[in-house]
């Protein structure tokens, strides 16, 4: 919903054409969304959706909820336009400056977006959006999930940037707390995924997470090659996934 303030900075636009293609919804994605719908009870509520490319607001919609989606990126908003029926409105802002009346929300869900903002504000603007009552959900990656990401090996500051951009749940914890939600409740989820090589390597070059646009771009072209000479025919990883659910 918001780009970080690091020197370089993410470009999602550059990749909005094919994000769903190379970063698809698989089963690893729907199994992550269910566990979110049903936790969050987001049927048939009205909800604020991170957009992104619009797949979790076309599940959202999917589920009878009332959907309203931002994004501060117009070419993931064209994608995601062309995808969600038209009675889904979405807006070009930022989290941290939401342009919704006090309390419109039953829902608010942040997907893999919550270390790419200034928390304590977009944290503020949740849950001044959201009714009384209402409940923020979050999913990000636990700690444990930067511990020998197959990714590690040919670039090696990836860990460390990710790790300073991932809020641990110690700290999510207390910058919920700061922003004034109530019973914040973490769920854990371990998941085993794999790749062939020509996926493991059509991600690489395509530089599939936003991560790669942080890294020096002599790491990037010498991890590249490094993974077209030594990648296996079959990638295995774990996703460690962190899901918060916090009341207003």
């Amino acid at each position: 919903m918001s780009r970080t303030p690091d020197e370089r900075s993410p470009d999602f636009g550059r990749l909005a054409a094919e994000y769903d293609r190379i970063r698809p919804a698989d089963d690893s994605w729907r199994e992550i969304y269910e566990l979110v719908r049903d936790e969050a009870d987001v049927r048939s509520r009205r909800v604020l959706g991170g957009c992104g490319t619009g797949r979790l607001c076309a599940a959202l919609v999917a589920d009878g909820a009332e959907v309203r989606g931002v994004d501060p990126e117009e070419r993931m908003l064209e994608v995601a336009r062309a995808r969600l029926p038209a009675d889904v409105m979405l807006e070009q802002r930022s989290a941290e400056s939401l342009p919704f009346e006090d309390g419109c929300f039953e829902r608010a869900v942040l997907w893999l977006v919550c270390h790419l903002l200034d928390r304590p504000r977009a944290f503020a603007e949740l849950r001044r959006v959201l009714d009384q009552g209402g409940l923020l959900a979050i999913v990000s990656f636990d700690s444990s999930h930067f511990d020998g990401f197959w990714l590690n090996a040919y670039f090696p500051s990836l860990e460390a940037i990710d790790r300073g951009r991932f809020p641990t749940r110690e700290l999510l914890n207390a910058e919920l707390g700061e922003a004034g939600f109530t019973s914040v409740r973490f769920v854990r989820r371990s998941q085993h995924a794999s790749l062939s090589r020509s996926e493991a390597l059509e991600r690489i070059e395509r530089g599939h997470i936003s991560t790669f646009d942080l890294i020096d771009p002599g790491e990037v072209a010498r991890g590249r090659a490094l993974a077209r000479e030594t990648l296996p025919a079959t990638v295995e990883y774990a996703l460690e996934w962190l899901l918060a659910f916090a009341r207003r």
